[in-house]
């Protein structure tokens, strides 16, 4: 799935690409990736004609500002976006192309069909519902310590569900979420009101860190994940447990395990991650 540093980094690059370019139409070929209370006519017929003007991220979300309306899209597992030229021959799982004005296409491919579809009048975007209850970004500015220990004080669930929770911080996922627990040397089953003062800082600072990284590197690319530009990321050379199971810690050379916490395959060494008493 794509993380922060995935979509931060997809979001470049259709700033790069697609920056002032006019939508004359669009074709939906998978009428359930476009949400209430637009019907997949309405959203065709309501971007007819809008010109793209920048493309900002909240979370995970991408969100495409034009004339009129705030265009939101979640990639969720699979999600990718391609800008092609005209001629080019439709992939499969080619599943929304929004046809351009200078000939190109932005094209959506989801081999999952999990992604979304949202329109919202631009001023009234930050009032979508997950928005309104998501944290807040993993940047110093905005993720507050003093918030993060309270939020960690309040919850008995075990700390890699809870960094998850896109309540809590927002665009952390499974990956970042094992990295920064690595990093804050934090095991991902303790409950999260058992962390004190020092070790929450560190889990903070890790988190801060770690996605901060991963940003610059262009996100990881596991499996599939490409950015819009057809560039794979380069931050996978530089994990320490995730992916990693069986192989010397980089920390003490114990064998790093996987095991399955909050529903997700877990990456962490037991030596460098031990549970600490309440």
């Amino acid at each position: 799935m794509p993380e922060l540093p995935e979509v931060e980094t997809i979001r470049k690059g259709l700033n790069q690409l697609i920056t002032g370019a006019v939508i004359i139409d669009v074709a939906v070929f998978w009428d359930r990736m476009i949400t209430p209370p637009f019907s997949t006519g309405k959203f065709k017929k309501a971007l007819r004609g809008e010109t793209i003007h920048t493309v900002e991220r909240r979370g995970k979300y991408l969100i495409f500002l034009l004339d009129h309306w705030a265009m939101v899209s979640h990639l969720r597992m699979e999600g990718k976006y391609e800008v092609n030229h005209s001629g080019d021959p439709i992939q499969k799982h080619t599943h929304v192309i929004f046809y351009l004005a200078d000939g190109r296409q932005l094209r959506y491919l989801d081999v999952r069909k999990f992604g979304r579809f949202t329109l919202l009048p631009i001023d009234k975007r930050e009032e979508y519902e997950p928005f309104k209850k998501m944290g807040p970004e993993p940047v110093a500015d905005f993720f507050k310590l003093n918030e993060f220990r309270k939020d960690l004080s309040k919850s008995s669930r075990v700390i890699k569900a809870v960094i998850l929770d896109q309540n809590i911080v927002a665009g952390v996922g499974n990956i970042y979420a094992d990295e920064s627990l690595f990093q804050a040397k934090i095991n991902p089953l303790q409950p999260a009101n058992t962390i004190g003062p020092a070790a929450a800082k560190r889990l903070r600072d890790a988190i801060i860190d770690v996605i901060g990284r991963a940003v610059e590197a262009g996100g990881s690319t596991i499996r599939t994940y490409k950015n819009t530009l057809g560039e794979a990321g380069k931050f996978q050379v530089s994990l320490a447990v995730y992916g990693q199971t069986g192989k010397p810690c980089p920390r003490c050379g114990h064998p790093i395990e996987k095991i399955r916490v909050a529903q997700r395959g877990t990456h962490y060494c037991p030596h460098c991650q031990k549970m600490k008493k309440a």
